[in-house]
């Protein structure tokens, strides 16, 4: 089951958008522009278009919450006061972390009904931040963040009346989670209160010494670049002072337990049975070279008193990794419940070392202990890969996943829980970067504490969902899977000309479907699919309209094209409504992609996506310039591929730009493209692409270039998916890195960054120094930090002043470039 379905109303209309909050008026010309600028209409329009809400089914699947999704927050909102410590982003005013869009609204649906019912007795002005059902269903927990009062409230909603209360008086400490969870018995919660009597945070005063740190030397590790890290003691404490929580048991009534101490709890879970608590405390000594989720911890077992049942392990500090992205930590990791049985601990241990570059027969030994915890912990199986979860059934059925990142292969075991001797039993042995060749993923439903688990029908079988990807692009499906045969039997799969995926199984045969069905000119709409009653038996829940009109009629077409060496290659090739190429002749075009590592060149040659996708024209990629008469190549595949032993990066900009030839090429040949006048973007990764692209090719008019890193000497112990350090590989950091090639730019690249990003790698910095490089050795460059902003923009006006400079580029550098 997926119990938030995020595409079930994608285009849903939503009453109350934010008033216009600028008084700017609208320019396709910013040079001399200064504050906040605004795009021309057409843009502006699809910043200000509704926003998706969210839909949160039911335990036993007949029930429907929908959250309203408001429109962007303003600048106001997102420049208010956050603290960055150890690798966190926290509001100090409500103790959360920091977030600037909450639900505006709730309401409630019957599957099987007609009428949505919106929920009464809510806050004023709602802002919701987490929502959760009670195992029976009986209530809907959320967090409401409460901006004037300064903090996080807890609030209940009683299902069957439809009504909503505050349930605390005291604020959560929402930090380190969501703040709340429900208890299997649908009693109470448990929940993190904000600690009585905290008091004032701590200031940092007059230094007392130097900051210093030391390394003893050792082993090679890899230490990768992260943001927002602890530097100093009184960063430490202020840390401590935000972090302490207050575990208490809530019940419906409002009746508060506490549970302990106030600590510095960062996690804190039920058993299945509800009788134990399994809670992990940061310790100390922390770092100021890794995030707080390396930092040291114990983990214990708590009854719901408070008392100690077990002392699980304590874990220590971890500031680095031995080379390879196989690597992990030593010791215990992956601590939680086993969901079916009543308080069984379930972890994981390297038996490697954590070191991929030891031979090892066994890798991952994932082991249990059930309560009262002082018996031998039992075996559940020996992986020769790296753990990858386990979706749990019963005692005579779980399914455990493995995979090993340097040759991109996976497997999936059946065991019994209840009898560890019994071996393992291989179910599925694949590539995971093959989509053909995906068997999809086991269906699982919340059971009757609130715990997920496999779908099992009568006769044993159990249901397994996925893409469907295939060479007419992605087809979702629902199957059948014999366990013992291992034979599938398809029960639905998606049929052209619509796009129909499924969000959940309403029974435990598949006889009932929610499902969200689409095409390219209708939005996504949430439906009930009776496969009792024939293929053709589906009942619409929602009817949303087109929430972009005006670009309704854009014409969308999944190409293929081969690069040079024979890697095929896929692409959205969208093009404004009404054009003929015939008639109009080629357009100036937006090029906008990402590129992805592959150790086998049929993987990357793969269709990705499907043709029969609805047309969501978004404010963040491409395809708003669809309105300004430009034609779009959205997604095309830019794979690199490094096949046995080759590593992709080494021929990373010979790729690149053969890919990007092909691309060009194509969309040339089909005649909708002027080749003089295509520009080339990104996002991120995308922008790393563009800036290398620009350097080492003369196939673009121009390029964008968001939120990018452009020197992988600043991220020298790997990035994306490269795991060689800069000293193992420093011709290919070198190579890679279009900052050491900046005079080859000849062409001019707007250069966008948040001011606080947040992003691993994609310090503001990294384009800082691009932008002066470009300066110094003569190039034609635009740099535009956006203050208050992280990697991804979050503030209307941040929005509204990138598409207004993005605009301006195009207009000027490539669509009336000379």
């Amino acid at each position: 089951m997926n119990p938030v379905l995020r595409r079930a109303c994608a285009t849903a209309l939503l009453a109350g958008l934010l008033p216009l909050a600028l008084s700017a008026q609208p320019a396709t010309n910013v040079e001399a522009g200064s504050g906040y600028q605004l795009p021309v209409p057409a843009l502006q329009a699809l910043v200000d278009a509704p926003r998706p809400p969210q839909a949160s089914l039911s335990p036993r699947r007949d029930l429907l919450a929908f959250i309203e999704t408001p429109s962007l927050p303003g600048i106001d909102v997102v420049a208010q006061e956050e603290l960055r410590l150890a690798g966190m982003r926290i509001h100090p005013h409500t103790w959360s972390r920091s977030a600037f869009s909450f639900g505006t609204g709730l309401s409630l649906r019957a599957v099987d009904g007609e009428q949505e019912r919106p929920v009464q007795g809510l806050p004023e002005k709602p802002a919701i931040a987490s929502i959760a059902w009670s195992p029976d269903q009986r209530h809907l927990a959320f967090s409401h963040v409460d901006t004037a009062a300064g903090e996080v409230q807890l609030w209940l909603v009683d299902v069957a009346a439809g009504s909503a209360r505050q349930l605390l008086a005291q604020p959560l400490n929402a930090v380190a989670g969501s703040g709340f969870t429900w208890m299997p018995d649908s009693a109470g919660l448990l929940v993190t209160l904000r600690p009585a009597g905290a008091g004032a945070p701590p200031t940092a005063g007059v230094p007392t010494g130097p900051n210093i740190q030391q390394t003893s030397g050792g082993a090679v590790q890899q230490i990768r670049t992260y943001q927002d890290l602890l530097s100093s003691e009184a960063d430490a404490r202020l840390f401590e002072h935000y972090m302490r929580s207050q575990l208490a048991l809530v019940g419906t009534d409002g009746d508060v337990r506490l549970i302990g101490s106030p600590d510095l709890h960062v996690g804190a879970s039920p058993s299945p049975d509800g009788h134990h608590l399994l809670v992990q405390v940061m310790e100390r000594p922390f770092s100021y070279m890794v995030p707080y989720h390396r930092f040291p911890r114990r983990v214990q077992v708590l009854d719901t008193t408070g008392a100690l049942v077990h002392d699980h392990v304590r874990l220590p500090l971890v500031e680095g990794l031995p080379v390879g992205n196989d690597s992990v930590p030593t010791g215990m990791r992956s601590i939680g419940w086993r969901n079916d049985a009543p308080a069984t601990l379930v972890w994981v241990e390297a038996q490697d070392g954590g070191d991929p570059a030891v031979e090892a027969e066994v890798r991952d030994r994932v082991f249990s202990l059930a309560a009262p915890y002082t018996g031998e912990p039992q075996v559940l199986a020996d992986l020769s890969k790296r753990y990858a979860g386990i979706t749990w059934g019963d005692g005579e059925l779980a399914l455990v996943s493995e995979r090993w990142w340097k040759d991109r292969s996976t497997r999936t075991w059946k065991i019994a829980p209840d009898a560890p001797g019994a071996g393992q039993e291989l179910v599925f042995d694949r590539s995971y970067e093959d989509r053909y060749s995906d068997p999809g993923s086991p269906v699982t439903a919340v059971d009757d504490n609130g715990r997920s688990r496999l779908v099992v029908a009568a006769n044993g079988e159990i249901f397994l969902q996925g893409a469907g990807a295939s060479p007419e692009g992605d087809r979702p499906f629902l199957d059948r899977f014999d366990l013992e045969t291992g034979e599938s039997t398809r029960l639905f799969h998606s049929q052209a000309p619509h796009y129909e995926s499924v969000q959940a199984m309403l029974d435990s045969e598949g006889r009932r479907l929610l499902t969200t069905r689409e095409t390219p000119t209708e939005v996504p709409n949430l439906y009930v699919r009776d496969l009792a009653a024939g293929q053709d038996a589906l009942r619409a829940l929602t009817d949303y309209p087109h929430p972009t009109p005006e670009l309704r009629d854009v014409s969308k077409e999944k190409i293929r094209y081969t690069r040079a060496d024979g890697v095929e290659m896929t692409a959205d090739l969208y093009l404004p409504a009404g054009y003929d190429a015939g008639r109009d002749g080629p357009l100036p075009m937006l090029m906008w992609a990402y590129p992805r590592e592959f150790k086998s060149a049929d993987a990357a040659s793969q269709v990705r996506g499907s043709p029969h996708r609805f047309n969501a024209i978004s404010y963040w990629g491409p395809l708003g310039f669809l309105a300004r008469g430009y034609a779009v190549l959205d997604g095309p595949t830019m794979p690199i591929v490094g096949e046995g032993d080759a590593e992709p990066n080494d021929t990373y900009v010979e790729q690149l730009v053969a890919s990007a030839q092909a691309a060009v090429d194509e969309v040339v040949r089909r005649g909708v493209a002027d080749r003089d006048r295509i520009a080339i973007g990104g996002h991120s990764y995308g922008a790393f692409m563009t800036a290398n692209l620009l350097a080492h090719s003369d196939l673009f008019r121009a390029g964008i270039a968001r939120s990018g890193a452009y020197n992988r000497t600043l991220t020298p112990f790997g990035f994306q998916a490269e795991e060689r350090n800069f000293w193992d590989a420093p011709e290919t950091y070198l190579a890679m890195s279009p900052f050491m090639h900046a005079g080859r730019i000849d062409e001019p690249m707007l250069i966008i960054h948040g001011e606080d990003d947040n992003n691993s790698g994609t310090y503001p910095m990294q384009s800082e120094r691009m932008y002066a490089a470009m300066k110094g050795l003569g190039g034609n460059a635009r740099l535009v930090m956006l203050p208050k902003e992280s990697h991804g923009y979050r503030a209307r006006e941040s929005v509204l002043h990138m598409l207004a400079e993005e605009d301006a580029w195009l207009e000027k550098y490539v669509k009336n470039a000379e």
